[in-house]
């Protein structure tokens, strides 16, 4: 499947929970057909305190993964929203 987004694309979600959001594509994983956008579906990790990560321990607030398909380049989008 040829992939059309690529990292630092501008998005625009258009379906889901986060429809409407904004943001720049940070990872495209290929292999799950999903890419995770800035600022959109935040999640919550828990990190264990290691000698690695101390500073980082507790609870994490990072980016989830959306479906390829529910994401459209804000370029296109905004082409489509003023016709």
């Amino acid at each position: 499947m040829k992939y059309k987004i690529k990292r630092g694309d501008e998005v625009v979600v258009i379906a889901g929970a986060h429809k409407g959001q904004r943001g720049k594509v940070l990872e495209v994983m290929r292999g799950t057909e999903r890419v995770v956008i800035e600022g959109v579906n935040m999640v919550k990790r828990h990190r264990k305190a290691t000698k690695e990560n101390d500073p980082d321990a507790g609870i994490v607030e990072r980016e989830g993964s959306v479906h390829y398909s529910n994401v459209m380049k804000a370029d296109r989008y905004d082409s489509r929203q003023s016709a």
